[in-house]
């Protein structure tokens, strides 16, 4: 009988240093889901899913852009993202891999089934907000959301092609990124596209904009949406809410959320946008929103994670940057100390900004 594509693993794929077989995995599974640690346990739930005459896999999507809802995956699909991940970065057996990122999300799934396809020798560790363990171990290839990154600047020189998600990286932790040894790259995609359809270089000389993987193809709706066709990923067309520059079929400008336009007096702000502008001199997370406005409708805001720093100072700063326009100037600026983070260490946006009104 001829076995489904996803059970076919990698004889080179290595767990935390340990050779296993698709008919080996099992048992790994129950001892991580009875006796590991908590963040261990969603491990070994995954992998027995993966390993089970079940075609598709349950997954839940983050909830940073809307109510967390789940989707099902056909593991076929998510075996040919894997293969796509590996042509496009020429990632060969028994490189090394390092996964941080919950086995929750889609993102952390990913990682593995990539080492089970490819071959490749994974290390999991705990996710946290410092990833990289205290040792000398080199990695070939991993993959972090900014935060990690931001806080892994002086050891990123033992990741040889490090792919960042979950959040747009800024130009503040972007010109960090430049003058490091390794190949960074930003990466797009959802749960819906099982992680990232398209790649974007941070280098000196790189472009602005996404290439996306083998075999996928980018369109635009009539509100100027990213539209994507990756029939070996999807059965079909994903039309996103995500506002793009379209260059060709191939390659793409990400400039912010259709659906987190903030209208203010009758002009269309894009919050990513005025982000991206702002991320040079706001060195601390943050975000801008609209709140309720009697005269504007919106009134755009600055919400800032940490401890209050001079108002009007920050102020005319933002104000005295050369590519901000009047109205993208927030009109208040909220200090908190922390930011409410989805499952997946994102900003929860609404949870957050419904503690300032």
């Amino acid at each position: 009988m001829k076995h489904p594509t996803w059970h076919k693993i990698h004889s080179a794929f290595r767990l935390n240093d340990i050779p296993y077989s698709f008919e080996s995995l099992s048992e790994i599974c129950y001892h991580l889901k009875q006796e590991g640690k908590p963040f261990e346990k969603p491990i070994g739930d995954f992998l027995l899913d993966w390993i089970s005459d079940r075609p598709v896999v349950e997954v839940t999507t983050s909830g940073s852009t809307g109510k967390p809802k789940t989707i099902v995956l056909k593991k076929e699909h998510m075996v040919n993202s894997a293969l796509a991940t590996g042509e496009y970065f020429q990632l060969q057996p028994k490189q090394k891999a390092l996964l941080c990122l919950p086995c929750t999300g889609i993102a952390g799934k990913m990682m593995l089934v990539r080492a089970m396809v490819l071959g490749l020798h994974l290390d999991y560790v705990e996710p946290s907000s410092s990833p990289l363990p205290e040792n000398s171990k080199i990695y070939d290839f991993a993959a972090m959301v900014p935060l990690q990154v931001q806080n892994s600047l002086n050891q990123l020189s033992r990741i040889q092609t490090l792919i960042i998600g979950g959040a747009p990286v800024d130009s503040s932790l972007r010109s960090q990124l430049v003058k490091l040894s390794v190949r960074a790259f930003e990466t797009y995609g959802m749960t819906e596209t099982i992680t990232h359809i398209a790649v974007k270089r941070i280098a000196e000389d790189s472009t602005n904009y996404f290439e996306t993987l083998p075999n996928v193809f980018v369109a635009q709706d009539n509100r100027e949406c990213l539209v994507i066709d990756a029939p070996k990923i999807s059965a079909g067309k994903v039309v996103t809410n995500d506002l793009v520059e379209l260059i060709d079929k191939t390659q793409f400008k990400w400039l912010g959320r259709y659906d987190s336009i903030i209208n203010s007096g009758g002009v269309k702000l894009v919050p990513e946008t005025i982000e991206e502008k702002l991320s040079t001199i706001v060195k601390s997370r943050f975000f801008v929103a609209g709140l309720p406005d009697k005269i504007l409708g919106q009134r755009l805001v600055l919400v800032v994670e940490g401890k209050p720093i001079n108002e009007q100072e920050l102020l005319q700063n933002i104000k005295g940057l050369k590519d901000i326009s009047k109205y993208e100037v927030p009109k208040e600026i909220y200090f908190m100390k922390s930011f409410t983070e989805t499952p997946t260490q994102k900003i929860d946006r609404k949870k957050t900004i419904k503690q300032v009104i």
